[in-house]
Order: structure tokens, then sequence, then C-alpha cells
């Protein structure tokens, strides 16, 4: 079994339109809600690697879940530049390469890649749409993560936040 996180990242900013869509920052409710995500999951989860997408916002997300749930910290953080993604089937070909050892994973992306990403894994619609500092929690009947392209309908949601 592998469990698979999907954090979305928090509500960002459109106030400057000549910023490039992954410069874009958290805005004021995005700064707001992170840390209370991250004091929400740091009350139920125990620390587990994030990988998170190199959009600002995503990378501010990060930082600021980092505020409610400190302990995170000692777990670490990866940059990863196929995260910056709104296509769900990339995302499965990033976690088919994933290391065998890791148990578990917890991402920062972009949607639609993560509602769909989480309707294809459990194999129906159970989402419409993953909310801005939105949380996925999917356990997948799996044992190697280069299988997960195999994985649809093969993955359990224990939680939706």
């Amino acid at each position: 079994m592998k469990r698979l996180c999907l954090l979305r990242h928090a509500k960002s900013s459109w106030e400057n339109p000549s910023l490039l869509d992954r410069e874009r920052p958290l805005n004021k409710r995005g700064y707001r809600d992170a840390p209370r995500m991250g004091a929400y999951l740091a009350g139920r989860y125990s620390p587990i690697p994030f990988f998170v997408s190199p959009a600002r916002r995503a990378q501010e997300t990060y930082t600021e879940l980092l505020t409610g749930w400190p302990e995170l910290n000692s777990h670490g953080v990866t940059t990863e530049e196929a995260l910056y993604t709104f296509e769900f089937r990339e995302l499965l070909q990033w976690l088919s390469a994933r290391p065998d050892e890791l148990a578990a994973v917890a991402m920062v992306g972009h949607n639609p890649a993560l509602t769909d990403l989480t309707n294809w894994l459990v194999g129906k619609g159970i989402i419409e749409n993953l909310p801005t500092a939105g949380w996925a929690d999917l356990v997948i009947d799996l044992d190697r993560w280069s299988d997960i392209e195999l994985s649809r309908g093969r993955g359990h949601c224990k939680t939706i936040i």
C-alpha cells in the first residue's frame, strides 16, 4: 500500500496581470488559509516527505504550511519542476519514478491536475474540485510506485478537506 497526499496551493493573487502564471504569489486569504491547514494537519498526521511545484504560490503555500506544522520541517521538502502541471497524467508519470522505499508522498500542486488525479485513482468522480488549500489523502493498493499508471480505481480516499 502507498499513501498519496495532495495539497492544492492556497488562494493566489491575480492583482498584477503582468506576472507570469508561475510567478503569482498568494493573496491575503491564501496567507491566512495555509497556516490554518498546517495546524489542522499537524494534529492528525505524522510528517511525510513533501514535493512542491516551483510556482511561487505553491512554494509560499508550503512555507506558510510550516507555520502551522513546524514538525514537517524535519522531513525536508523537494521542489520538483514536473509538478508545475495542470495535467494529471504528467503527475502519474512523475509518481511512477518515485523510489519504492517511499511509503508516502505529499505533493503541493495545481488544479485541474490534482482533482483529476484524485478522481482517476479512486475510479469515480468523488470530488468536483479540490479547493485552494484543499487536502486529499489517498491510500492506493500498490506495492511499487512504478505501477501507479495501472492503478485506475485502486485508490481509496481517506480524507478530503
